[in-house]
């Protein structure tokens, strides 16, 4: 099957799950109930399973239900976003590596980082950053290696960078972010390398 299009009604869904039997089941709940897009589905740090998906706002709604009945008492988080800004889908399918196109063609542009503590409030925290203001999501980076947190850069003007971290951290409230920084002028040795 053939991954579902990215659309400005593309939705998304998360679930974290403690046991990492338990998120193997659900995962196999999520699937089977409708046609979705796995974009994550293992274990992460620290100990837990992390399951994300994508596709059209019914199916994914029915999936969430789904995986969320599974998990029953494991469930630690769950997120659904049935209208995720089209730039989210990209981002979560480049891993690790983001997106090197933007990176080149955003060189020398404004640098906006948000670290968060949990996945799924880094997600939400994208998604209202790159709705808030005019600027491109470069990495959506999602617990593993980095100890369960997660983290985003956005490029652009710095006034868009500005007013979409704004809306990120406003949205992320107080003692879930690890981090916050804004570089107005990025050294062009750290594209490719950092940014």
């Amino acid at each position: 099957m053939s991954p579902p299009a990215a659309t400005s009604h593309t939705a998304l869904a998360l679930v974290e799950i403690a046991s990492l039997a338990r998120g193997l089941v659900a995962a196999d709940a999520a699937a089977k109930k409708a046609h979705i897009e796995l974009l994550e589905c293992g274990p992460t740090s620290p100990g837990k399973y992390l399951l994300l998906f994508a596709g059209g706002v019914a199916e994914v709604e029915e999936s969430l239900q789904a995986a969320v009945s599974a998990a029953g008492d494991s469930l630690l988080d769950k997120l659904f976003l049935p209208q995720a800004d089209v730039q989210l889908l990209p981002a979560l399918r480049a891993g690790a590596a983001g997106l090197p196109k933007v990176s080149a063609q955003r060189a020398g542009e404004s640098v906006g980082v948000l670290e968060l503590l949990t996945v799924a409030g880094a997600i939400r925290c994208a998604d209202a950053a790159c709705k808030a203001a005019h600027v491109e999501l470069q990495l959506l980076r999602l617990a593993r290696g980095i100890g369960g947190k997660a983290w985003f850069v956005l490029r652009g003007a710095l006034t868009d960078v500005e007013a979409a971290m704004l809306a990120a951290q406003g949205l992320a409230g107080e003692g879930h972010i690890a981090g916050a920084e804004i570089i107005a002028a990025p050294a062009p040795e750290l594209v490719g390398r950092g940014l």
